[in-house]
């Protein structure tokens, strides 16, 4: 159903909740509906010390009261504190560091500057274009420039020499402006502002990374004289003095009270029907997307689509254009978007929302942040998207203009969408993930380090102790590690008690802030070999094999050549009535143990374990295997195929679960195939995790074993999928009571018999009696006692690692290791190259 022609856009979407409300079958599937009131704002005056240029800019404007959160944060910046505003997407933080940063440029006649950090290219280049109409209003001849990699030479020269807000993202500045600072020495000697939009983004590798990038920008700032402050911004966090202090590293003044008006947000949950009730099998949530876009995709208002994967959303974008003419639309007015577009494609698509040509979008998370791309009025997420940031930011995209919204969260067969069923008010609370940030972290650390020495030298006093580095003095971990760096790996060179760089190259172009290989595939056309696209090196192994199908716009190519040396994929053009899904195998060793948690049985009080979590680190090898050729439409297995590529190996951090082997007898695990059941525990737990701490499902990788040959009893492994990891370990690790309750409702509520997708997985997959060895599992974790800490001592090393094992501490460290060592966390190798 699409409104009329003539239909007033604001009243579009209360007339389609009404449809979905009452019209059958739509209103048996929605099982929870939210509604947020439009809520009118709370406002504050303009602080009298605000310059009165800017003042009558904005009364030209028609602001003559700010929002009472931009009415904080502006009194603070402009008392000179570093601020966080934490409020709600569109709620105009915006204005809270702009208002600040002109003021100081009036005040100095133009003689300062502004450094501004986005999280990506599009969010940069939309940011300059006001700060640009703001610049003309007040009649200055300030230059606002965008410093990334599609910025001609002669732009950059001019950024360098005479830019007084340069616009950028972190990857620019880790590579392009840190190591080629003398270049930039007027933007460093004047340099009082450093604005960090979206960060809440900054959490995980990145956020680590980035948290040692900002040390660097300190560090070199304070070579040239300028002591910036911090003006950032980000969605609503669980824990935003914690997160700005490890962020930034320094204690940030929080305005989290947010004043902004809104529209009215109706919020919906749609669970996909049952299909197969014996096996509690629900219907495909891209097909679901597919019948529901017939009512919420209409010629009258904007409507996108969120999901979670690259393919989902070509799939997707070729079902909607193939059914464009039911809603009432043309093909080319349905757009996907995601990462690996080539730039000019994204910002056709960019324009084409914000002027209103494009009525239906289908995006990743690509079009999660700030970017304005108009004023959509519907959005549907294909499954949540792992994180309540995530999904207010997503939300966040439609009603910006005021006019009513509808937010649709279509639940796929997954435990953490069907929780959230269970749970709608989960969603409408507060923050609850703790996010992962630790720029101490060895491995990034380290990396991180070879860039910061790189730039500057480092100098110690006769007592091995850093001199004038405040930035890194925090850690305690730097002087030992500039020892190594120079007397192991040989990267640097020692001349008294200074350390200088001493390789050829320059570090950062090597290191990566996401903890990925920087050498990225590119996807050719294999006549013409025009570019189609890139993915980044992991991706490859899953996207580029020979055979794979690779769409952009719902066309097909089919890979035909991969040269896996030079980095290049060859594809050509086909129609092909099917789309392929690779499967990978995992292995998963233990290199060291470093904090443990242990629960005695409860029958047997004066001693004996009954259940251990650990963290640590692991060596992690993943090979793809085969690969599945899937039908449009029907999602039949059509065929299959082998992948022959090399295998992918990281050194990460883990967090373990084991069991004593009395339980694991008590509890049935040694008995029939219910060793399928434990590892359906494993990914049930991995599921959950997103609900509790910061991170994607896709972040954490799982191994189990009903018996491994390390712990000679059962063990799983929830392991950082990132080179290092960040650590989810301990977060898991401390959030473990709070994933086995949500995990146990789940597995209680949910219909089937014997296992689904929606809780422990299929019956085919974890056997007749799985759901109820999981269950049963999950009973005794929860109410069995409490786990208490125990030190990794010789005795609990000998506990774990089972009889024969040796309880030798630096045996039981290199275990696994191989001859050549390595670097790992807390593990310095004598292998120069490891590092």
């Amino acid at each position: 159903m699409s409104a009329s022609p003539t239909a007033d856009r604001a009243s579009v979407v209360p007339t389609l909740i009404e449809t979905l409300r009452r019209q059958t079958p739509w209103s048996e599937r929605f099982e929870a509906w939210r509604t947020r009131p439009a809520r009118a704002g709370r406002t504050a005056p303009i602080p009298a010390s605000l310059h009165s240029k800017l003042r009558s800019v904005l009364e030209d404007r028609g602001i003559l009261e700010l929002r009472s959160h931009q009415s904080e944060a502006v009194e603070l910046a402009l008392r000179g504190e570093d601020v966080l505003i934490a409020t709600p997407t569109a709620s105009g933080k915006t204005l809270c560091y702009t208002l600040p940063i002109l003021q100081r440029l009036l005040e100095t006649e133009g003689r300062s500057r502004a450094l501004f950090l986005y999280p990506t290219k599009a969010l940069a280049q939309d940011q300059t274009a006001g700060l640009s109409a703001l610049v003309e209003a007040l009649g200055e001849d300030w230059h606002v420039s965008t410093y990334d990699g599609d910025t001609p030479p002669e732009v950059r020269r001019q950024a360098r020499d005479r830019g007084h807000l340069v616009l950028t993202n972190p990857y620019m500045l880790h590579q392009g402006i840190l190591p080629n600072h003398a270049k930039w020495a007027e933007l460093f000697r004047d340099l009082e502002f450093v604005v960090v939009d979206e960060v809440h983004s900054l959490s995980g590798v990145f956020g680590s990374s980035v948290a040692c990038v900002l040390r660097r920008l300190l560090r070199i700032a304070r070579h040239y004289g300028a002591k910036p402050r911090f003006l950032a911004s980000s969605a609503t966090l669980r824990d935003a003095h914690d997160h700005g202090r490890r962020v930034f590293g320094r204690p940030m003044r929080v305005v989290d009270q947010d004043g902004s008006p809104s529209g009215q947000q109706t919020l919906a949950i749609y669970n996909p029907p049952i299909v197969n009730a014996a096996a509690g099998l629900r219907a495909n949530a891209l097909e679901e997307a597919r019948e529901l876009a017939k009512l919420v995709c209409g010629p009258q208002h904007q409507t996108i689509f969120f999901c979670g994967r690259r393919t989902a959303v070509e799939v997707l974008t070729r079902y909607l254009k193939e059914g464009a003419a039911s809603f009432g639309l043309l093909p080319h007015q349905i757009k996907g978007y995601r990462g690996g577009y080539l730039p000019n494609l994204r910002r056709e698509i960019e324009a084409g929302l914000r002027g209103g040509e494009v009525k239906v979008v289908v995006s990743t998370n690509a079009l999660e942040l700030g970017v304005d791309i108009g004023a959509l009025d519907v959005a549907v997420l294909v499954g949540y998207p792992g994180s309540q940031a995530s999904f207010w930011q997503r939300a966040g995209r439609v009603g910006r203009r005021g006019n009513p919204s509808l937010v649709c969260l279509l639940a796929r067969s997954e435990p953490t969408d069907q929780f959230l069923v269970a749970n709608p008010d989960y969603l409408m609370g507060a923050a609850q993930e703790r996010l992962g940030v630790d720029a101490d972290q060895l491995v990034i650390l380290s990396e991180q380090l070879k860039c910061a020495a790189f730039e500057l030298p480092f100098r110690l006093d006769s007592e091995g102790q850093l001199i004038g580095e405040p930035e890194f003095e925090g850690s305690g971990l730097v002087p030992e590690m500039l020892e190594y760096l120079a007397d192991a790996s040989g990267f640097l060179l020692r001349r008294g008690n200074t350390y200088f760089w001493m390789a050829d190259a320059y570090p950062a172009q090597d290191v990566s802030l996401a903890g990925g290989d920087l050498d990225n595939v590119l996807i050719l056309e294999e006549r013409t070999e025009k570019a189609l696209g890139e993915c980044d090196r992991e991706n490859a192994l899953t996207t580029c094999y020979e055979g794979a199908i690779y769409q952009v716009q719902g066309r097909t190519w089919r890979i035909e050549r991969f040269d896996h040396h030079n980095r290049r994929a060859y594809a050509k053009p086909v129609e092909s009535d099917y789309f392929t899904d690779a499967q990978t195998d995992t292995d998963v060793r233990v290199l060291r143990l470093e904090r443990c948690l242990q629960r005695l049985r409860t029958s047997e009080p004066s001693g004996g374990e009954d259940a251990s979590l650990w963290s640590g680190e692991v060596h992690v090898t993943t090979v793809a295997t085969i690969y599945k050729k899937v039908r449009f439409y029907t999602r039949e297995n059509v065929g299959a195929g082998p992948i022959q590529l090399p295998p992918e190996e990281l050194d990460t951090e883990s967090f373990l679960l084991t069991l004593s082997e009395i339980t694991s007898a008590q509890l049935g695990l040694d008995q029939g195939n219910r060793g399928a059941a434990w590892r359906a525990l494993a990914n049930l737990l991995r599921r959950m995790a997103p609900l509790h701490i910061r991170c994607s499902a896709s972040d954490l990788g799982i191994s189990s074993h009903v018996k491994s040959p390390h712990f000679q009893r059962p063990v799983m492994f929830l392991f950082d999928r990132v080179q290092g990891g960040v650590g989810l370990s301990s977060l898991l690790l401390e959030a473990f009571p709070v994933l086995v309750r949500s995990g146990l409702e789940v597995v209680q509520r949910c219909a089937c018999r014997e296992g689904c997708p929606a809780c422990v997985g299929p019956r085919a997959q974890v056997g007749p009696e799985g759901k109820e060895t999981v269950l049963r599992l999950l009973l005794h974790l929860q109410d069995a006692g409490r786990f208490e800490e125990v030190a990794v001592d010789d005795a609990a090393a000998d506990a774990a690692w089972g009889p024969g094992a040796g309880s030798d501490s630096d045996a039981m460290q290199a275990q696994d290791l191989g001859p050549e060592g390595h670097f790992a966390r807390g593990v310095l190798s004598d292998d120069p190259q490891a590092s």
